[in-house]
């Protein structure tokens, strides 16, 4: 008698989503000595053969700063009032947005560059996405030393407020690591994601307000209106040199936003990785 042949669906999503979660709790918990390791090896390799090192963290954004002011002095581009010096406005922008942007750039391609260790070796693939966060954090940590020389060269004194920068990053890093995970996957599979992605994030930056004030009216105006990281960005811009912000609100749904976005990437990735050492 010929037997019938089931098929069920992969083991993970039969056993239900709470077990799923406890799947990526467990692989997170088991895995921190890996991910710091991971950690420590990219950043030896990104700085070992590096001319300047640590200073690229720090020129990125001071060229960008200058080539807003030389447009803005040239009548090109008008800068509205930012109600505090330019430099410092534009510069705080920018480490948040570089926290995202740089994170963005490492994680999706983090599968990639450790080809050859996923295929030879099992491990939780998670790790490699997470520790590649680590180098944006770092970028970051870098930049708020160009942030307190200015803040002491235009006699600026921030409020407690600035002791909330650890929380005030969270969100930026849940929605890097969601939507890294999910272009670290696209990336294995279709090469030209890398490059999509440097076109894409340098076009979104100019569209995003971080080296300018949210437009009063128009076309930006409206798009940063459903941009969550304007309000990420902004929000804590805010509230690191004035103390205050009215974009609490958006701050809020769209920290929700980059939760959600976390959960729902993290799962996907979770139940496709044992797949990906086939594609890299």
């Amino acid at each position: 008698m010929k037997k019938e042949k089931i098929y069920l669906p992969d083991s993970a999503i039969r056993n239900g989503l709470f077990h799923v979660v406890c799947e990526i709790f467990f692989e997170l918990k088991q895995n921190r000595w890996l991910i710091f390791q991971l950690f420590k090896r990219d950043l030896l390799s990104l700085y070992k053969q590096s001319l300047l090192g640590f200073m690229w963290a720090f020129i990125f954004p001071i060229v960008s700063v200058g080539t807003f002011l030389v447009l803005n002095r040239s009548g090109i581009f008008n800068i509205d009032d930012t109600g505090i010096p330019y430099p410092v406005f534009a510069i705080t922008g920018m480490a948040f947005w570089q926290l995202f942007s740089t994170g963005i750039n490492a994680t999706s391609s983090s599968l990639v560059k450790a080809g050859n260790m996923i295929v030879k070796i099992n491990f939780s693939k998670k790790s490699l996405v997470l520790a590649s966060i680590g180098q944006s954090i770092l970028s970051f940590s870098v930049q708020l030393l160009l942030i307190v020389s200015l803040f002491a060269y235009y006699g600026i004194v921030p409020g407690w407020q600035v002791l909330l920068i650890p929380v005030l990053i969270l969100p930026i890093i849940f929605l890097t690591l969601g939507v890294g995970f999910l272009l670290s996957i696209l990336n294995g599979i279709f090469r030209d994601t890398g490059n999509i992605i440097s076109i894409l994030m340098t076009f979104f930056m100019f569209l995003t307000p971080v080296l300018y004030p949210k437009p009063l009216s128009g076309f930006l105006s409206r798009i940063s209106d459903f941009n969550p990281l304007y309000y990420l960005v902004s929000f804590s811009r805010d509230i690191i040199l004035f103390g205050k912000s009215d974009l609490f609100t958006g701050f809020m749904l769209s920290t929700l936003l980059s939760l959600i976005v976390f959960c729902v990437c993290i799962f996907i990735f979770h139940l496709t990785e044992s797949r990906v050492a086939e594609r890299i």
